[in-house]
């Protein structure tokens, strides 16, 4: 059994050296991918040569948040690992901020032995929870471009009482406004999820996934034009396949933090005693060089 280490990053470049090499000392025979936005930052991995089984997606555009290039970076790696015939069985998302909190041949004899197909948060959404984001994320068509003259009007427009349910302005990173869409692909045979970005996934349900974006194209289009696609459209996908058995946990440690931006709690020292007690193999995020790094080391290793 063989594990992929999937790294999305575009910042801290030291920061991802390090992942990067924890990750391969704690198991020596798994493969690490990095994608880095070099546009961002420059990412030297020299620091690595002496580590086989790391590979580099450069990327010189970076994505942009909330929309499908977010997603796309996912898709690029896993179509870098099939053209490749890359012997993985389980592909883990992490981001540059990431780091493991226990030994990883512990998670890998975990997946080894597990009944699951995948590791992954999830929930319904639907018009029956008007107020849950997954709502107005995912049943709105969204065009993201428009000049900043017009941002009070469109907003003075949406709040004609008649109109009400039918836009919606989303100013999270960004102006963009959504119509509420007629022609969901949504239904009682294919429902609506909302899920986590990083999680962990079985070969076949990457496989799966990949030829099913492949021949629905339609659902493909739709879901570029929503806010944050790669936060529903991996569990819709997967969780409609009444084959697969999914875990909704994915065994990472992470505190809310600002609710606007959706990014989550920075860890210090006093996250130490919660993310080492419970059955957590990942946690998110850390600041560079942190003392709670040096901290896991010795019990990552």
């Amino acid at each position: 059994m063989k594990v992929c280490y999937f790294i999305q990053s575009h910042n801290n470049p030291e920061q991802v050296c390090r992942l990067a090499r924890i990750i391969k000392k704690s198991s020596p025979n798994c493969l690490v991918l990095i994608s880095h936005d070099f546009s961002t930052s420059y990412l030297d991995l020299t620091s690595l040569s002496d580590l086989s089984g790391i590979d580099l997606i450069k990327r010189n555009k970076p994505p942009i948040r909330n929309e499908y290039s977010f997603f796309e970076v996912y898709l690029e790696a896993l179509d870098w690992l099939f053209e490749r015939n890359s012997d993985f069985d389980w592909l883990i998302h992490l981001s540059g901020q990431d780091y493991p909190i226990q030994p990883l041949s512990k998670f890998e004899e975990f997946l080894t032995n597990t009944e699951y197909d995948a590791f992954i948060q999830h929930w319904k959404t639907g018009p029956w929870h008007p107020h849950n984001r997954g709502y107005t994320r995912f049943y709105y068509q969204y065009y993201f471009y428009m000049p900043k003259w017009l941002h009070p009007v469109v907003k003075k427009f949406s709040r004609i009482n008649q109109i009400q349910s039918l836009i919606h302005i989303f100013t999270t990173f960004g102006f963009r406004v959504g119509v509420k869409s007629f022609s969901i692909p949504f239904n009682d045979n294919f429902i609506c999820y909302g899920n986590v970005t990083w999680c962990t996934l079985s070969r076949k349900c990457l496989v799966y996934l990949k030829e099913f974006l492949k021949n629905n194209p339609k659902i493909v289009s739709y879901y570029k034009r929503t806010i944050a696609p790669e936060e529903s459209l991996i569990a819709t996908v997967l969780a409609n396949h009444k084959e697969f058995n999914l875990c909704n946990n994915d065994m990472r440690y992470a505190v809310a933090g600002d609710r606007q931006t959706g990014h989550y709690k920075i860890l210090t020292m006093e996250d130490y005693p919660n993310m080492t007690k419970g059955d957590f193999y990942f946690a998110r995020r850390f600041e560079p060089n942190s003392e709670i790094l040096d901290l896991l080391d010795p019990k990552i290793l």
